[in-house]
């Protein structure tokens, strides 16, 4: 398995052609404590880059964005039901939805865990 990260603070982990996808710890950090997540239906397509859902905290809301393209197959219902996991667990049980890939090759123009810390450092 693989796990990138995009400079709109979401990763993705691949596992054949399958991705999970949810939001870094910086992001998580950013919005404060999260209360709120608009997650995308399921069977629903999106290009890399469309607005897949929405986060919203005490602070601020914020898109997550699709990093690559393809159709949405499943989607985190225990974070529906409990938000805060994005913050107390974002690489894990904070998952936001999972996507079939499209177009697998976009994966490789993503930033791999160096290239995003030194990223998220500037951001």
């Amino acid at each position: 398995m693989t796990t990138k990260y995009t400079e709109d603070h979401e990763w993705i982990t691949v596992d054949g052609n399958v991705a999970t996808v949810g939001i870094t710890h910086h992001a998580q950090d950013a919005l404060g404590d999260v209360v709120f997540v608009d997650l995308p239906e399921v069977g629903k397509s999106f290009a890399q880059k469309d607005v897949a859902g929405v986060v919203e905290s005490v602070k601020a809301a914020a898109d997550v964005y699709m990093p690559i393209s393809g159709e949405v197959t499943e989607v985190n219902e225990a974070l529906r039901a409990d938000p805060s996991l994005a913050n107390s667990d974002p690489l894990g049980a904070g998952w936001f939805f999972k996507v079939k890939l499209s177009e697998p090759a976009q994966v490789d123009a993503l930033l791999d865990a160096t290239a995003y810390e030194a990223f998220s450092k500037n951001a």
